[in-house]
């Protein structure tokens, strides 16, 4: 079994940091080239802010890895509100491809295979939590 890198991780995010915006950019480019039905979902969003947002909640999510059960109540909630807006699982594999991509963009060589399996279990871990948060009962 795979674990996490925590601090490459981290430290990969924290190149990204300086980025930001233009990262954010190369993701929801890809996320709408994958799925062009998504960009409905965003159609009265203000996407500088959203552009902002997402980067914050990478951000808050990157640095509590270390304290995730501190993180879950937040991660569940943002999985039920995700699922009132239409969201559904198969949006989640979506959203993971884009996200490896833009950091693959964005992170060059130094989006090395261990960084990129480290996020896709990072990924993938928070990921799982916001779907089971909204497709359980308490969600409805």
């Amino acid at each position: 079994m795979h674990t996490i890198d925590i601090p490459l991780v981290q430290r990969t995010w924290d190149m990204v940091l300086p980025i930001a915006d233009d990262a954010a950019q190369l993701f929801y480019g890809k996320l709408f080239e994958l799925d062009p039905s998504l960009r409905a979902m965003f159609s009265s969003t203000d996407m500088a802010e959203q552009r902002k947002k997402l980067m914050q909640i990478i951000t808050v999510a990157v640095r509590g890895l270390d304290r995730l059960s501190d993180l879950l109540p937040a991660i569940e909630a943002m999985g039920r509100r995700h699922g009132g807006y239409g969201v559904t699982d198969a949006h989640y594999a979506t959203v993971g491809e884009a996200l490896l991509w833009t950091l693959d963009q964005g992170l060059g060589a130094e989006f090395t295979p261990d960084a990129k399996k480290s996020w896709a279990l990072t990924y993938g871990t928070l990921a799982g939590v916001m779907q089971n948060a909204a497709n359980s009962p308490i969600a409805a």
